[in-house]
């Protein structure tokens, strides 16, 4: 088992040797899904992953920089 903490921030490390085991670098997408009291973190292969683009499609509108400062401090 590997373990790792949460920041204040909400960020956290992937120990190395799970990063390398899922083949995961610098810049790949990850998804969150809840089932139960789990968090299962799976790497997006492709950015033409459908879920993705509808949510980018949804989540677009709030992309002004007003938004942008906004949220900036959450």
């Amino acid at each position: 088992m590997h373990i790792s903490r949460i920041t204040s921030k909400g960020q956290t490390t992937i120990p190395v040797s799970i990063r390398m085991a899922a083949h995961l670098k610098a810049g790949d997408t990850l998804a969150y899904e809840i089932k139960g009291d789990h968090v299962i973190v799976r790497k997006i292969n492709s950015p033409e992953d459908e879920y993705l683009k509808g949510v980018e499609d949804i989540l677009s509108e709030w992309s002004s920089p007003e938004d942008e400062e906004a949220w900036n401090a959450l």
